[in-house]
């Protein structure tokens, strides 16, 4: 096989040598049938697996000691481009002497990676690295059919990148920690993203239920909230507790509180509401209020919008606040 048949010449420099080989020498292509396994003494696995971002499919063929869940031998056919057969055929290599559970922990950075011919140089192009999460896919669909198990079952990660298997659980960590504030950054710090690139936005050659870029606006958005309270917690921090407070400074702390956390849900809506009294009445302390504005006449302030302010104001101040209004 030329290989102008199967790329050009400038793409055809960033395949390793390796995956070169293996595209045209295979070792490990074939079937395996009932006949062989049962030979070798051990359980015949046959698993189907298809991509449908790029149309490839592979099946992966398995001999298992059935005492010791050790895979004896493995070969897989390939129904797809040069870099699929390749993946696969490092994916088959690698299952071979493992136990079902080590082979599930086979990720397609570790198939990737087999194909290098240099640690620091990626073994096939950003376009090309789904081919090697078809390979980690299919060997999923073999343990599960050898345990008799849902393939889910061995997914406990949201993943958001397939390609680098970068996990949502991860990037949310590592924008937290490092405060990326850029995709780029995120790329650089997780590799999520340096592949297919089908993660970082819409309209990629794959569709993603989440992108890097709403994870990076989210996690940010969290930052911000928790920044806020922070602020809040620390400007409470160091006063008396409530019970110990003059019926001012009980006025003011409550104020500052309903000026940061309630008062600018009211005025969305054309309100606002005003601290009457506090009277204290063992065990509680009652705080008498009267709504303004639209909310004066608004059926859910003896409902929700109550509840609400009262939830507020117990976890932030003392938890036997009772609001009433008037």
């Amino acid at each position: 096989m030329a290989k102008n048949d199967l790329i050009s010449g400038s793409i055809w420099d960033e395949y390793s040598n390796q995956v070169i080989r293996r595209m045209d020498e295979p070792l490990h292509q074939g079937e395996i049938t009932e006949e062989m396994a049962a030979k070798a003494g051990g359980k015949l696995i046959v698993a189907d697996f298809g991509a449908e971002s790029c149309g490839d499919a592979v099946r992966l063929y398995w001999v298992v000691n059935e005492e010791t869940d050790v895979i004896m031998d493995s070969k897989f056919k390939s129904f797809g481009c040069g870099t699929a057969i390749a993946s696969s055929d490092v994916m088959a290599e690698l299952c071979i002497g493992k136990t079902v559970d080590e082979a599930v922990k086979i990720t397609n950075i570790d198939v990737e990676k087999a194909l290098r011919d240099h640690p620091d140089v990626p073994a096939v192009p950003p376009q090309k690295m789904h081919c090697s999460v078809m390979a980690y896919d299919v060997i999923k669909k073999a343990a599960s059919t050898y345990k008799g198990v849902d393939i889910d079952s061995f997914e406990t990660e949201v993943i958001v990148c397939e390609c680098a298997r970068v996990s949502l659980s991860t990037l949310q960590e590592v924008i937290k920690l490092n405060n990326l504030q850029t995709v780029e950054q995120v790329t650089d710090y997780t590799k999520a993203g340096a592949f297919c690139k089908s993660c970082i936005k819409p309209g990629g050659h794959e569709e993603k239920d989440i992108y890097l870029v709403d994870i990076l606006k989210d996690v940010h958005a969290e930052m911000e909230h928790e920044k806020l309270k922070a602020a809040a917690d620390a400007s409470t921090a160091g006063q008396a507790s409530f019970d110990k407070m003059t019926i001012v400074q009980r006025i003011k702390v409550i104020d500052d509180i309903l000026d940061n956390d309630i008062r600018p849900m009211l005025a969305m809506d054309g309100g606002n509401m005003e601290i009457i009294d506090i009277k204290e009445n063992t065990p509680h302390y009652d705080i008498y209020i009267r709504y303004l504005g639209a909310c004066s006449g608004c059926a859910s302030g003896d409902t929700g919008t109550l509840y609400a302010i009262e939830s507020v104001l117990k976890q932030k101040v003392d938890e036997n606040i009772r609001v009433l209004p008037i």
